[in-house]
């Protein structure tokens, strides 16, 4: 269940540049739940590849829990400053490249990648929408499979909590896609949520270290090994509060707009 919410937070993330992706691309509404679908199974098949390496890693290093914990405390600390928009930015990058280098026409065609149009062979947007989304399911499985590892070490349990969350992406999309980007606050709960786990698994290495130039070798008797229920009590109320005060200054804002000071359209 730990797992489960881990993941299923973060995984809000990745739905955020989803629906920013869909939209700059204005991917017809009919195409995009199979193009969301296409985006969830590369998202399995990154993080599948990820939590081997990650299982691997542990197995054979026992310091990588303070690469980890290093590591989610930077992305914490980035995502509280700027949310994704480094992420969405080196996306950008890659696009601009292959719509230089690639011959292609306006308009989709379903979900082929090829038409012919007037005799030319042309490439179709969702080639380079499939890319944009393969990009990010790249950077979201480095983000968040050390955070699940921080709760848990079993692959299984990791690999089976990214399968729920997801899989639960579908739904939400179509549920809440056109509130996702008005939750200002939403980067934040995330960017504490990673933070927190950045922070539980360096505590956890230094519970369980034997680095000879860190205490000796010893484990560090003050270090407290923070445990799973304690972690999914702290990212429940962090996603409560942050999406809980997004909806208020949504909500603020609309009194603002329709006040009776508001300006006419």
């Amino acid at each position: 269940m730990a797992g489960w919410v881990t993941e299923y937070s973060l995984s809000i993330d990745n739905l955020f540049v989803f629906v920013l992706i869909m939209a700059s691309f204005a991917v017809p509404r009919k195409y995009q739940q199979e193009i969301l679908m296409i985006g969830i199974l590369l998202a399995i098949l990154f993080r599948g590849i990820f939590i081997l390496l990650g299982a691997a890693l542990i197995a054979s290093f026992s310091w990588i829990f303070y690469v980890f914990g290093a590591f989610l405390l930077v992305i914490g600390i980035q995502q509280f400053f700027s949310g994704r928009e480094d992420d969405i930015e080196r996306e950008n990058a890659v696009l601009r490249f292959l719509q230089k280098r690639l011959h292609m026409t306006d308009e989709f065609h379903g979900l082929k990648f090829r038409v012919t149009v007037e005799g030319v062979r042309l490439w179709t947007p969702l080639v380079v929408v499939l890319v944009a989304i393969g990009t990010a399911d790249v950077v979201f499985a480095v983000d968040s499979i050390p955070a699940i590892y921080g709760i848990t070490e079993s692959p299984f349990i990791v690999f089976t909590a990214n399968v729920f969350a997801l899989m639960g992406l579908r739904q939400l999309y179509f549920l809440l896609g056109h509130l996702i980007d008005k939750l200002a606050y939403l980067h934040v709960g995330i960017a504490f949520i990673l933070s927190f786990i950045g922070v539980k698994l360096v505590l956890h290495a230094l519970h369980e270290n034997d680095l000879p130039f860190i205490n000796g070798g010893e484990h560090v008797a003050w270090a407290p090994d923070i445990g799973t229920w304690e972690s999914l009590i702290v990212i429940v109320l962090a996603m409560a509060v942050a999406v809980g005060a997004s909806l208020w200054k949504l909500r603020r804002d609309n009194l603002v707009n329709t006040g009776p000071g508001a300006e006419g359209p």
